[in-house]
């Protein structure tokens, strides 16, 4: 387990993605998907999980905002699981409370080899900036099924919408950071001995 790094790119009709990313970094980022909020969210979610990422896309935003960030949670999730390989020697488990002013997010991650997700932020606005609500909780969705991990992800409280979905993110970035530290065994930490 000493190279948690890995690099994806995935070309479709719709979208054109490429990431990089070092599980041990310090949460360097070069973030740039075309929608500014989307890159917000993102970058907020590596540099609390210390994760350095690398990630460029180009997609399809004369249509709308949709495939790309599914895309890009898809893909980051995908460099996620392939930087983690078997995840011997991982935590595996991470929960995380993270405040922000009004805003008060809650996550937590089993990265068990099982994509599943439930994401709960109670936007009510259609937009923040150029992304559109629905497809926040749709990027951490995206992102589960990407690294075969279970999330869940709600919001406890809060009135402003950027507080909402920015604190949700940054749980989701401390319960990963916890999820993917080495435990110091060398073991899969399951009763199955896979994951």
């Amino acid at each position: 387990m000493n190279d948690r790094q890995s690099e994806i790119n995935r070309t479709t009709n719709e979208t054109n993605v490429t990431v990089t990313l070092n599980l041990d970094g310090n949460g360097t980022t070069e973030v740039d998907t075309g929608i500014g909020f989307l890159d917000h969210l993102l970058v907020t979610l590596a540099h609390h999980a210390r994760f350095d990422l690398r990630l460029h896309c180009r997609g399809d935003l004369q249509v709308d905002d949709h495939h790309t960030t599914e895309d890009c949670g898809l893909v980051l999730g995908a460099c996620i699981d392939r930087a983690l390989g078997e995840r011997r020697g991982i935590q595996r488990f991470g929960w995380a409370l993270a405040p922000l002013d009004d805003a008060l997010g809650r996550a937590a991650v089993d990265l068990c080899g099982r994509p599943f997700a439930v994401v709960e932020l109670g936007l009510q606005r259609e937009m923040l900036g150029a992304l559109s609500c629905e497809n926040i909780p749709h990027l951490l969705l995206s992102m589960a099924t990407g690294a075969r991990g279970c999330l869940h992800v709600d919001v406890v409280r809060g009135d402003n919408q950027h507080h909402r979905a920015e604190a949700a993110f940054k749980a989701t970035a401390l319960a990963l950071r916890d999820a993917v530290a080495r435990s110091g065994r060398d073991e899969v930490p399951s009763t199955k001995g896979v994951l």
